[in-house]
């Protein structure tokens, strides 16, 4: 009775109030994250001593903060760093004061008022120099405040006469980073003394009592001229004077010091000490950094010797000068006794012994030949490149290289110098010195004594030394025909004594022989044991050396027209031989009489420039002709096709220059004619069980294609975006057949829905890497999907199959647009050659080394990409990438690879052969899109892979060579 009436009560009290209960707003939760500065202030709070509170320190300066929680933990950090006695922690606490303005998004001006403050209390100098590091930091962040910058540089001045190295050398800093060259500073007289520049105040310090402090102050400067402030030329005495400094690290950067003056002033007039002469500053630099190359530090020695090398508007007798260790005596050269007594002979005046010193030499002072160089500096190349430490020898050799280029005349008189250091007992050196040659070899000419010391590096236990050499005879000139004899005999022996460098060898004597005609045209008899009246036996055309010695005649012929009728009959059949198997080597030659034999010059004196400009032209032709294949029936469009792919396979071969674009667009249009013949009409309209043999070629065609594509991306460099959105197009058109005949072949409906998701995120990603190539790909297959994607995103597989093929059916051949420039990846192996038939005899289950030489051209990143597969009988491979230093790079866009292949099996019955190939390795996911610019990125798929992420492969892009291996059983 009691809850019946309650009830009533309740129901008459709900009419009254009218309660809503349907209409009860729902609460809304805000998620947040927690706040860095509160977990801070806790653990901080937490910490019962200062090892504690550093721990937690430490522990916090491991995470990252975000951007707008770090004004807050500033806050939580200054407060305890006023709370904390330990030097240790308010060390820490600095310090991540510093890493913390550096949180990207986060302006620390708002923090430099309390930044500066905790520098007024601070009595430790760890401490304070650490806080000086922090304000760095912050005036690094704000370069664009000047009354943040004043602040700091005003802070900086007060803290200069600090005692702590430390502190000194970060105020130094300061002011070298922040300081402006034109604006004066106000200080009191008891800081530093009135009003004063900042070059002024750092210059102050060049005589600190520290060394570090002079480094500092050096460094400072240093960092003025690299903000692009004009160094006051009054510095230039400081600096001199710092360069017979006690410590290392201030003569070092004394030289830096100095170095700079001289460029900035190379024309003012400086005094000589000690002397009433004046010289320019550039030329006195020049005597004072000559002097450091003889200092007691191997590092300073080698930052002396650098420097030489840039200072390339110093005087020529100067220059000559560090080449010349003659004894000097009151700057005037004295002449040793050996000297004078030569003269007095020439002279027929004898001493007689009766007047006191009547034979001491007699000089007169000249002014003009008063060295105003200092008598230390005298020969400085010459102790550099005699050093102990190989480092400053090969420091030396590359100053002498930069000076010699820019200095014909210093050039010729450096030539036997480097010419020595082909001795060097370094390997190292003996390279560099190589290559400076190389380098300045169109300013000497070598003679005959010269050019046996450079021979007989030919001996060199290292390949790589040999090669240097071989290339630098290629760009040498010598003076005589006993030179040409002698770099023949030496090149010929090399030839015996190493086989392998055949190829470099004959490089070699190609150049040689181009280069100097006049001088092997009277060796020719000789060279070709012919004679005038009795005939001669022909040698034998398998000896590399005889090839060697035709290749250098034959090059010499193509420029000396005489040359020929000194030919015999066989000579001539030997040219035509070595014309057609080694055409890179020798040259076209017009032989008179016999044009109509051997008339290879008919076809090659048309390649001229018109001709690469005339297949320039026809490859665009044939492009635009492939551009009308939309007008055609499928087996005229396929035969035009095939035409052309054929043309443009052919004019690569003879046109190198073209090679990379001819290939490049006949692997295109072969993608185009492989979809082309798998969009048949005949497969689509049948049932799969009636034309299965057509639809396993057209799967086949679908995963040709993406490999082509693979192919085009990654084997051609130079290409730019709209080239690369090609590629990737061709690609989804092949992607979207490999998924219509997945429909078609009925593996399952949970097979079909993974691969339309796949096939959509394709699209997707598309989209966004080239979003800024669209509107260059109208009426593409692409643009119809992307038309078309809210239908493909709702509807069923089913039809989703049926819209992409009635899609790829319908859409055309998308015309190719060429670069200025493509190159494709090429490799040719040199060793093995594969023509021994003698086989690698090893015993099973040991290993036997196999050394591969190749070239390879127009590799990117070779050291990443290039791996050699080794293809044995049996169908096994084995992948083994290359060490990076195996890897060369003798020139741009070449890189050369020797290395050791290990080969192992077991025992076999019979020698066979084994393949030996290279292969460029890709990764869909370092895919080639810098050109490109990344637009378009949305957060809704950040989480969603792209689907090239794991798609890893490789392109064999050398042609195989066998070789013949053995492996013995083990004996027993």
């Amino acid at each position: 009775m009691a809850a019946h009436l309650k009830k009533r009560v309740y129901e008459e009290f709900s009419k009254v109030v009218q309660i809503p209960h349907e209409d009860v707003p729902a609460k809304k939760l805000r998620l947040s994250k927690p706040s860095k500065s509160a977990a801070l202030h806790i653990d901080l709070c937490k910490a019962t001593n200062s090892t504690d509170a550093l721990q937690y320190l430490l522990q916090f300066s491991r995470k990252p903060v975000e951007a707008e929680s770090v004004e807050g933990v500033i806050r939580i950090l200054l407060e305890h760093y006023y709370k904390e006695s330990d030097n240790s922690v308010r060390l820490k606490i600095a310090s991540l004061l510093g890493l913390l303005s550096k949180t990207q998004g986060f302006s620390p001006d708002c923090i430099i008022d309390e930044a500066i403050n905790t520098l007024n209390n601070e009595k430790s100098h760890q401490v304070l120099a650490q806080l000086l590091d922090t304000l760095l930091i912050i005036g690094a962040q704000l370069p664009e405040s000047p009354t943040v910058r004043q602040r700091l540089i005003e802070v900086a001045c007060k803290h200069l006469s600090d005692t702590y190295f430390g502190v000194r050398n970060k105020c130094l800093q300061l002011l070298g980073c922040l300081g402006m060259v034109d604006t004066p500073m106000n200080k009191d007289s008891n800081v530093l003394g009135g009003v004063r520049d900042v070059q002024s105040i750092i210059s102050d310090y060049f005589g600190d009592q520290d060394p570090r402090v002079r480094t500092a102050a050096l460094k400072a400067m240093l960092e003025l001229h690299e903000r692009g402030m004009r160094i006051h030329q009054i510095i230039y005495d400081q600096a001199c004077r710092l360069l017979s400094d006690d410590y290392e690290q201030v003569r070092s950067a004394a030289v830096q010091m100095v170095w700079v003056l001289s460029q900035l002033y190379p024309e003012s007039i400086v005094p000589i000490p000690s002397s009433n002469e004046e010289i320019r500053l550039v030329d006195d630099a020049f005597g004072k950094i000559s002097h450091m190359v003889s200092d007691g530090s191997w590092m300073v020695r080698v930052q002396a010797a650098k420097t030489l090398g840039s200072m390339l508007q110093v005087s020529p007798h100067f220059l000559e000068q560090t080449l010349d260790k003659k004894l000097m005596s009151d700057l005037r050269r004295k002449r040793t006794a050996h000297e004078r007594a030569k003269e007095l002979f020439a002279s027929g005046e004898f001493s007689s012994g009766r007047k006191w010193a009547d034979d001491a030499p007699k000089e007169k002072l000249d002014t003009n030949t008063v060295n105003l160089i200092a008598s230390g500096a005298c020969g400085a190349f010459v102790h550099g490149l005699e050093d102990e430490m190989f480092e400053v020898r090969i420091a030396a050799v590359e100053a002498l290289c930069q000076l010699a280029r820019s200095s014909s005349s210093f050039a010729e008189k450096c030539l036997d110098f480097l010419v020595d250091m082909f001795n060097d007992e370094i390997e190292e050196v003996r390279l560099q010195s190589i290559h400076v040659l190389r380098e300045i070899s169109t300013h000497i000419t070598l003679r005959e004594d010269q050019l046996d010391t450079v021979l007989a590096v030919l001996e060199d236990s290292s390949r790589d030394i040999r090669e240097a050499l071989h290339e630098l005879l290629c760009y040498t000139n010598v003076s005589t025909k006993e030179c040409i004899q002698l770099a023949l005999l030496e090149l010929l022996k090399n030839l015996n004594k190493y086989p392998t460098d055949r190829n470099s060898v004959w490089k070699c004597l190609k150049f040689l022989g181009s280069r100097h005609p006049t001088l092997v045209l009277p060796l020719v008899p000789e060279l070709l044991s012919t004679h005038p009246y009795f005939d001669t036996p022909e040698p034998d055309m398998d000896d590399p050396a005889y090839i060697a010695v035709l290749v250098l005649v034959f090059n010499a012929a193509k420029s000396c027209p005489t040359m020929p009728a000194l030919f015999s009959d066989h000579t001539f059949r030997h040219y035509a031989y070595l014309r057609d198997s080694l055409s890179h080597l020798v040259p076209p030659l017009r032989l008179p009489g016999r044009k109509q034999l051997y008339g290879l010059d008919s076809v090659d004196s048309g390649c001229g420039s018109g001709s690469v400009e005339s297949a320039q032209l026809f490859l665009q032709q044939s492009l635009n002709r492939v551009s009308t294949i939309q007008n055609l029936e499928a087996p005229g469009a396929q035969e035009l096709l095939d035409f052309t792919i054929r043309d443009l396979q052919r004019l690569g071969q003879l046109q190198t220059e073209l090679a990379g674009a001819a290939d490049f667009c006949a692997t295109y249009l072969n993608c185009q004619l492989l979809l082309m013949k798998a969009l048949q009409e005949k497969l689509w309209n049948v049932a799969v069980p009636l034309c299965f043999k057509q639809n396993v070629t057209a799967t086949a065609a679908a995963q040709q294609i993406l490999e082509e594509t693979y192919k085009l991306e990654f084997l051609y460099s130079g290409l730019e975006s709209r080239q690369v959105a090609t590629i990737h197009l061709v690609r989804l058109q092949a992607k979207a057949l490999q998924l219509t005949l997945t429909a078609r072949t009925r593996q399952g409906l949970d097979t079909l829905i993974s691969s339309c998701e796949r096939f959509l995120q394709d699209i997707e990603s598309f989209q966004r890497l080239f979003l800024t190539e669209l509107p260059h790909l109208h009426n593409s297959f692409v643009e119809k999907l992307l038309e078309l994607i809210p239908r493909l995103s709702s509807c069923k597989p089913v039809e989703m199959v049926k819209v992409l093929q009635t899609t790829l059916r319908q859409s055309g051949l998308l015309q190719l647009s060429l670069p200025v420039q493509i190159h494709r990846a090429t490799a040719t192996i040199i060793e093995p050659t594969g023509e021994s038939d003698n086989p690698l005899r090893f015993t099973s289950g040991l290993v036997v080394a196999l050394d591969v030489d190749a070239t390879l051209e127009h590799v990117q990143d070779p050291q990443t990409t290039v791996k050699v597969q080794v293809l044995y009988p049996d169908g096994q491979k084995h992948v083994i990438h290359p060490k990076p230093g195996d890897f060369r790079r003798p020139g741009p866009d070449r890189h050369r690879l020797i290395t050791q292949v290990y080969l192992s099996h077991t025992a076999w019955t019979e020698p066979s052969q084994v393949e030996v190939c290279l292969l460029l390795a890709y990764s869909a996911s370092t895919a080639s899109l810098s050109p490109p610019p990344r637009l378009g990125w949305s957060d809704s798929i950040d989480s969603l892979p792209p689907p090239e992420a794991s798609v890893e492969g490789t392109i064999p892009f050398s042609k195989s060579v066998k070789v013949y291996i053995m492996p013995k059983p083990a004996r027993r």
